[in-house]
């Protein structure tokens, strides 16, 4: 889903504003303490690899960091202007998560890149990830995770746009990349204007996919809408999905094992999902290509011109 346009509004005013007047003071507090710090790594670091929420101040935040343990949530004072935008640490991404469990919500991560074309806002390493009401733009790769089995991914009211590639040394990114993890949980949300690679690609052995939407109308060398590479359990239902013109893999919306099968998808339900073409789109696809050979509980969804239900590979 969309942010607001109030949020948006602010977003940008917080970007036209001068960088040295927005980062001015110290930022970023440490609720607990009360304590504040002019760097995001200053205030993670008197944690000391503990528990604790670091409130941000509106402002475009040049900085990375590396969340090294315990539980911590990074939480904007007013959601959709703290932004942090164009650097990375240990390579990979904004924020770098070694942590128990991570919270994030109401941040906006712009323009992130990385030599290996693996760039991201987040980078789950370890532990469990929340992500809410936040942003992922113009960068290389919104969400990455490494292999985690016991790790859970809940992703909720957040919009990626502007995301993917194909074109770097590491392979493909994608707007969200999630590992060999335990769950994924996305709700709520939005996808748009992908810009290579996949909307959603997901390993992980269960997935929700709830109430979102994906708008591939202004997409540029887009594959999949939903990868579920090696299989899952769970549901894809309830959302909207806008095939585009410009594909580089136009064979399909949702895929379930394409790259073998891994996890059971006995009972995978995708239902209640509406899809359509964009106008002037000549391609036929389909809403599903299943390569999984599972009893996927395929229910009614609301299919436009030129699109087919499921086909099975």
């Amino acid at each position: 889903m969309r942010l607001s346009p109030f949020i948006l509004l602010l977003a940008a005013i917080a970007i036209a504003a001068p960088l040295a007047a927005q980062q001015a003071g110290a930022p970023f507090t440490v609720q607990e303490s009360g304590e504040s710090f002019a760097r995001l790594d200053e205030a993670l670091a008197s944690l000391e690899g503990g528990d604790g929420t670091i409130v941000i101040a509106p402002g475009i935040y040049r900085q990375c960091a590396s969340q090294q343990g315990g539980r911590v949530a990074f939480v904007a004072a007013e959601p959709g202007t703290a932004i942090f935008y164009g650097r990375a640490c240990e390579g990979k991404a904004a924020l770098v998560l070694h942590g128990d469990a991570t919270r994030v919500e109401g941040i906006v991560f712009r323009n992130i890149a990385v030599e290996d074309g693996n760039g991201a806002g987040i980078r789950l390493e370890t532990g469990d990830l929340t992500v809410v009401d936040s942003m992922f733009s113009d960068s290389q790769q919104g969400i990455l995770t490494t292999d985690n089995g016991e790790s859970a991914v809940l992703i909720d009211h957040s919009t990626f746009a502007g995301l993917g590639t194909c074109e770097g040394e590491g392979g493909c990114a994608h707007g969200i990349y999630i590992g060999r993890v335990a769950s994924l949980t996305v709700t709520a949300s939005r996808f748009e204007r992908g810009t290579g690679g996949h909307y959603l690609k997901s390993r992980a052995g269960r997935i929700t996919v709830t109430g979102s939407s994906f708008d591939d109308s202004q997409g540029r060398a887009t594959n999949y809408m939903i990868d579920l590479s090696n299989g899952a359990t769970g549901e894809i239902t309830g959302n909207t999905f806008v095939f585009g013109p410009d594909k580089e893999n136009y064979t399909t919306l949702v895929a379930v094992a394409p790259e073998g099968v891994e996890n059971s998808s006995d009972g995978l339900v995708i239902a209640g999902n509406t899809a359509s073409l964009a106008p002037g789109v000549e391609y036929r696809t389909s809403l599903l290509a299943d390569w999984s050979g599972a009893a996927i509980r395929f229910g009614e969804n609301a299919v436009g011109e030129g699109i087919e239900p499921r086909i099975s590979r």
